[in-house]
């Protein structure tokens, strides 16, 4: 048994990121008002000095005011209707090769926690980890998330997975699609390369990384 990290965005939801494509869906619904637009601008221009070019990334003040039980449904519900349907299925494949081989299969993202949640009940996942978005009282805060696995900080959010899962992080398997994911690849024992944009690609060339769908971004 081997543990397996699936990342979620660009890897098993193609093109817009699963986040982006729950904001329209919230504004779809009539779940975003004047208060959470004007809270994300507000965001955007206080946290742009300490996030730089990362700062939309961490922008989850969308979310505003809400309460955090009413966006667990309709997460559930989005992710059912919207999300299930167009996942890359060429990574949906491989996903289930390794829970039919008896592997522990996780999820990494920086997609909130409750759409990671969802995606996982809806692919028969148990252990999953996204960004954990500020809430006070029940509510969700305009505040930056309190973790955001990202790029370097992926691999202290892996090592968690593996010690939930009693599992060698160096004997596992990663999955994803951007340069950002080479970090978490460097700590496994087999990277596979999903649709991989440029920088990943070349890097894949030159470890010798498995690249699945490679002309999936061209």
């Amino acid at each position: 048994m081997r543990l397996v990290i699936f990342d979620i965005d660009g890897t098993l939801v193609p093109g817009a990121s699963s986040e982006m494509r729950f904001a329209r869906y919230l504004w779809q619904v009539g779940a975003l008002g004047p208060r959470q637009l004007l809270a994300f601008a507000g965001f955007a221009l206080r946290y742009l000095p300490r996030f730089g070019k990362h700062v939309m990334q961490k922008n989850k003040a969308y979310l505003s005011g809400h309460e955090y039980g009413h966006i667990v449904e309709l997460a559930r519900r989005f992710v059912a209707d919207v999300l299930v349907p167009v996942l890359h299925a060429p990574a949906v494949e491989r996903l289930k090769a390794h829970q039919a081989a008896g592997d522990t299969v996780v999820l990494l993202s920086g997609t909130p926690q409750f759409l990671a949640d969802a995606l996982g009940e809806a692919l028969d996942i148990e252990l999953c980890i996204g960004a954990a978005c500020c809430t006070r009282n029940g509510r969700f805060t305009p505040a930056p998330p309190r973790r955001h696995p990202y790029g370097p900080t992926k691999i202290d959010a892996a090592e968690t997975l593996a010690s939930r899962a009693g599992l060698p992080l160096a004997d596992a398997v990663a999955f994803g699609d951007s340069i950002n994911d080479a970090y978490l690849f460097r700590m496994v024992g087999q990277a596979v390369a999903v649709a991989p944009d440029r920088k990943l690609s070349a890097e894949a060339d030159n470890a010798g990384w498995e690249v699945l769908d490679p002309g999936a971004k061209a």
